[in-house]
């Protein structure tokens, strides 16, 4: 059947290097064919209602001047190719607790800023301010009777769910530049490599991209941040060592990097991020039913498209352990497939950790990308360790060669590797790298899909040529998607979703959550002023 002449132009226009604009003339992901009224509704809506996915090549008000390239339109009976011109626009080891035979002295601890209260003066997110922190104890953050559990390790911070009758939270904690104890013989021995303390700097552009996105569908809500400083608790130590125990059993073969709360000292110090609770993680959820997959998916893919257009962001850590589900309502059961395919299973889900990530305040003339630089540490390259080293490979090897092909682990070790540009800079927008935590996760779904066999054969079919643009292991004549915005269009164009549905996504409600994390002086001192009521949370909706 003959394609359509209306034109249609996909992607974001954007600050791209030669890399990009080679890749950009890779065939690109082409459209369904339409009835003419649905698809007169559908680009409509794409065009005009929905502001946070610009599907067309026209640059955003909020943008500061910057090249751009315009795609040209689709041709009839050819694949889509986007061809861009140049315009301006304005524990390996015991977990003992054993410290008294040293061999791996500690580095001086950096002198921290205090105010006369005591608590913590840090840079703020926003750049050349400072903030005054609070100072906590462990005692503060899990005294007896509440609930911490560790739940996951990000790229340098430990993730705790800490509950108790205030409601729940999710904590990052990241050890700054402090003592702790060294490290046992035993330890020593045994190869435990302990994660690097960090500076506040280092995680300035992480709180930066967390507020940038923080009113987007799909993203962590973010509470408060606060310092905390001294010896360990009972229940902290407990919950870190049971998670040891629980990863030893998954992967006997895993190193143990951050160090036992056990070594902790009175001047140990951490920053540490409070946010909104987001569920379960991925790894942890079981897939039961064909509307789970489609809804996972695409409200990933919905919740990416929107942050690229806010802020040209990349996660580039997206892996089933950075996105939580939770189970919003009662799931409805799913008609046929001609009926749409999204929203009948009642689950949200919630991006987490953007330690590696990429983005753009684009309401600043001229404002330079926060990016974490990955050419640090080659070793997320070179490691075959986890599934997930390979999407790693995969974005480097695209920002080297502007290809889908996949560079082997031993070509990923020079950093900043002469690439089609020059030195390889992860600063360059590029949001390839989303489609392809985008195809992990379609692979990662269905390759843990627990429910009826005949439910994922039904929705392997549907999405068969989905994934044909989204295999980076595709040949190089098949087309592919160039940004997540382009899988959310496909699945608009193929009828998968309803104008409705995608405004019921951008307009769901956001709560901005107080912290659950009161000094027990405070809960002492409101105690008394209220008869001996328990301090609650409060809840204040965003602003309009």
């Amino acid at each position: 059947m003959a394609r359509t002449t209306a034109a249609r132009k996909y992607g974001k226009p954007a600050k791209r290097s030669k890399a990009e604009r080679l890749f950009a003339e890779l065939p690109q992901s082409p459209v369904r064919i339409q009835p003419e009224a649905t698809k007169k509704d559908q680009l409509d809506f794409l065009a005009e209602r929905i502001s946070s996915i610009k599907i067309e090549g026209e640059p955003s008000p909020r943008r500061s001047p910057r090249k751009s390239k315009k795609p040209s339109p689709v041709i009839e009976n050819q694949p889509v190719k986007v061809i861009y011109e140049e315009e301006d626009e304005t524990s390996n080891g015991p977990d003992t607790e054993d410290a008294s035979q040293s061999e791996v002295p500690e580095p001086e601890p950096e002198a921290q800023p205090q105010d006369s209260n005591g608590d913590a003066t840090i840079l703020s997110a926003e750049p050349h301010e400072a903030t005054t922190l609070r100072t906590l104890t462990w005692d503060d953050v899990c005294p007896p009777g509440d609930r911490i559990d560790k739940i996951a390790e990000a790229s340098y911070a430990e993730v705790y769910r800490v509950t108790n009758d205030r409601g729940t939270s999710i904590i990052k904690v990241i050890r700054l530049s402090s003592p702790i104890k060294p490290q046992t013989k035993a330890q020593v021995r045994s190869g435990l490599v302990d994660e690097e303390p960090h500076s506040e700097e280092d995680v300035q552009g992480e709180l930066r991209i967390s507020e940038w996105l923080a009113d987007i569908p799909g993203f962590v809500v973010y509470k408060e941040r606060y310092v905390v400083q001294g010896k360990t608790t009972v229940e902290l130590l407990e919950t870190h060592q049971k998670f040891q125990k629980k990863m030893k059993r998954q992967d006997p073969d895993r190193a143990q990097f951050y160090p036992s709360p056990s070594r902790y000292l009175d001047e140990t110090r951490f920053l540490v991020v409070e946010l909104g609770d987001a569920g379960k993680a991925l790894e942890d959820w079981k897939l039961e039913t064909e509307a789970q997959l489609w809804d996972i998916f695409f409200l990933e893919a919905i919740a990416l498209a929107r942050a690229e257009d806010t802020a040209m962001f990349e996660h580039r850590d997206l892996h089933e352990g950075n996105l939580c589900i939770k189970q919003r309502r009662a799931p409805t059961e799913m008609g046929h497939i001609s009926h749409g395919v999204f929203g009948f299973s009642g689950l949200d889900i919630t991006i987490l950790d953007y330690g590696l990530s990429r983005a753009e305040d684009l309401s600043v003339d001229d404002a330079a990308p926060v990016a974490f630089d990955l050419e640090k540490d080659l070793s997320l390259f070179t490691s075959t360790h986890a599934p997930q080293c390979k999407v790693y490979r995969q974005m480097r090897s695209f920002l080297l060669c502007a290809d889908r092909k996949c560079l082997p682990p031993e070509a990923h070790d020079t950093p900043y590797a002469q690439g089609i540009d020059g030195p390889l800079s992860w600063d360059a927008y590029a949001p390839y790298t989303n489609v392809l935590w985008l195809a992990y996760l379609y692979e990662y779904l269905v390759g843990h899909f627990s429910g009826d066999k005949k439910e994922l054969a039904r929705f392997k079919k549907e999405s068969k040529e989905m994934w044909m643009y989204l295999n980076p292991d595709a040949k190089e004549s098949v087309p592919c998607f160039g940004s997540a915005a382009n899988v959310v269009c496909f699945a608009v164009e193929s009828g998968w979703m309803t104008q409705e549905q995608l405004i019921g996504v951008e307009d769901s409600v956001l709560e901005r959550e107080d912290s659950i994390i009161v000094p027990r002086e405070e809960v002492h001192e409101f105690s008394e002023a209220h008869d001996g009521t328990s301090l609650r949370r409060s809840f204040r909706r965003r602003p309009a």
